[in-house]
């Protein structure tokens, strides 16, 4: 389990493919913390720790999670949100997030908003996913709630310190994301169908 607040930006240093797989070697500022085996979330994606060596960690995504998520287009240099399974009695400052993507989205949108910024993403409504306006989003890992919600599109606000202290720095327009939707919403959506 996650809370969605991210914990530092990692930079990947090397991606070696070994059939469908991609290992993806990160350079992190807590990678001397980290632990083999353990989970940590990479731009919302649930990975294991396989390797530690000095400064870099290395964890395996495997088809299923590159075909669901944006792993499949880092490339050396990229930088990632990092965040660590949270401890059992600690605040959930974010929301509960399970680190298993949904869906990715396209950023269609970026406004400046006198001292913060709306991102619009528009998402594939065939999968039946579904915001709700003051409802619970993960873009990249990131807690967030949404601003404006429609059919296939919504929007996020983010200030300032999110900005500069995640990913959300370098997105630009057309850029495709990871989306983990509420966690909650969806049992609801999903009791209601049936």
């Amino acid at each position: 389990m996650f809370t969605g607040i991210i914990e530092t930006l990692g930079i990947v240093k090397n991606i070696v493919q070994e059939n469908d797989n991609f290992h993806i070697s990160i350079q992190s500022e807590i990678t001397s913390e980290l632990k083999i085996d353990q989970s940590v979330a990479h731009n919302g994606v649930c990975l294991t720790v396989i390797d530690i060596k000095e400064k870099n960690y290395t964890v395996t995504a495997i088809k299923e999670t590159l075909d669901k998520t944006n792993l499949k287009n880092l490339t050396i240099g990229d930088s990632v949100n990092l965040e660590r399974a949270m401890k059992l009695g600690d605040r959930l400052d974010g929301h509960i997030v399970q680190g298993h993507v949904d869906e990715t989205a396209k950023c269609i949108s970026i406004e400046s908003q006198n001292g913060s910024y709306k991102f619009t993403f528009k998402y594939n409504s065939k999968n039946n996913n579904i915001t709700i306006e003051k409802g619970s989003i993960t873009i990249n890992g990131v807690s967030l709630t949404v601003v404006d919600s429609r059919k296939d599109t919504f929007s996020v606000a983010i200030i300032p310190y999110t900005l500069e202290n995640t990913c959300f720095n370098n997105l630009k327009v057309d850029a495709v994301v990871n989306l983990e939707f509420d966690v909650i919403g969806k049992y609801v959506a999903r009791l209601i169908s049936k």
